[in-house]
């Protein structure tokens, strides 16, 4: 039997279709969000300010034994796809779990 898994994308603003994931950082902490090309677009004019006066840096290497593993991320993203499969919600069998689905799955279940 064949399986087709589609991912649909939602605008994390207005739930609306979002069509790329943007990410930015601040204060050292990285950020992900699901936008239309609307809000996208009206994002990174709101950051064109402070990009435009701002510095580019390069990333920072890091020395260690190679990348690390958050095995109870990994089996907690486990649970909320099946949950998500067994609800009849699309969802990717690998990769990031839309904000929206994790938010889903947390307040289903009290978290």
């Amino acid at each position: 039997m064949a399986k087709k898994v589609t991912t649909v994308l939602i605008d994390d603003i207005d739930k609306g279709p979002a069509s790329e994931t943007v990410a930015f950082a601040l204060d050292g902490i990285n950020y992900e969000i699901d936008l239309s090309v609307t809000h996208a677009n009206e994002l990174r004019e709101d950051f064109r300010r402070w990009t435009e006066a701002g510095r580019r840096v390069q990333g920072r290497r890091r020395r260690g034994t190679g990348a690390q593993i958050d095995y109870a991320a990994r089996e907690y993203n486990r649970k909320v796809r099946k949950w998500a499969l067994e609800r009849g919600i699309d969802v990717s069998d690998r990769g990031r779990v839309p904000s929206s689905i994790m938010e889903q799955y947390k307040r289903e279940n009290g978290e």
